[in-house]
């Protein structure tokens, strides 16, 4: 009788890959849900010469190693996966849209790629309608300075989120609030690869429907708060609905 839990055989070169002592680093990062971009040149080397042979070795956990039209990795996850993941709130896909929008604009070379978290809050507050953001916070909100307030901590807080999925890169001291954005905020993006203007279709997508709304938001918290409650872990981004 045939023995179906009998071990694959794996490539050699999958093998050298597993044993090069980058693996562990670079398999911690994409199972957290980090974008690695030639920012990192040592982790993306080793995903580009790899590429296949990884892509391979996560597929048997209905995932995929994915390397977008502007070169950055990521993983994928089906709907199967066996990787723990979680999507990202409204809010934060909207700070990702207007991160993208920002790496569109003539600023971004005029400061040098650097860019604050005022800037992103203040651009974000010219582009989407800040009525709907403040009640996102608050459903009873009249635009009150606390209001303001808890919104622009809700930005910080989503702007970290995205540092940890390797968007933006810190500049100088941890809490300077400086950083550069990187290509991998593109995975907000997509829609606009094949547009005539990029950044003119970025803002579309900014201000047509795409801005957090109260009740979309209303429920984000509930589900956060069930989300802390079990205890689970916020690990990979699937948003290929963004794309």
């Amino acid at each position: 009788m045939t023995d179906n839990n009998q071990p694959e055989v794996i490539s050699q070169k999958l093998a050298i890959a597993i044993a090069n002592p980058l693996f562990p680093t670079v398999d911690s990062q994409l199972r957290s849900g980090r974008h690695i971009s030639q920012e990192h040149i040592d982790n993306y080397t080793f995903l580009a010469d790899f590429q296949n042979e990884l892509d391979t070795f996560y597929r048997r956990y209905n995932v995929e190693l994915i390397r977008a039209p502007e070169g950055f990795f990521y993983l994928r996850p089906k709907a199967t996966t066996l990787i723990s993941r979680s999507v990202l709130s409204e809010l934060e896909m909207l700070v990702g849209k207007v991160l993208c929008y920002l790496y569109l604009s003539p600023e971004r070379l005029a400061q040098q790629g650097i860019f604050t978290t005022q800037e992103v809050y203040d651009e974000l507050l010219n582009l989407a309608d800040e009525g709907k953001l403040l009640k996102a916070v608050n459903q009873r909100s009249s635009g009150s300075d606390l209001d303001k307030q808890k919104l622009a901590e809700k930005v910080r807080s989503a702007i970290n989120r995205l540092r940890r999925l390797g968007m933006i890169y810190t500049v100088g001291e941890p809490n300077s609030g400086k950083f550069t954005i990187s290509e991998s905020v593109f995975r907000f993006g997509a829609e606009v690869r094949s547009g005539d203007d990029p950044r003119e279709a970025q803002l579309r997508l900014i201000r047509d429907g795409e801005a957090a709304n109260p009740e979309s938001l209303h429920l984000e918290k509930v589900a956060e708060q069930a989300e802390s409650d079990d205890e689970i872990d916020n690990d990979l981004v699937d948003d290929e609905e963004q794309e």
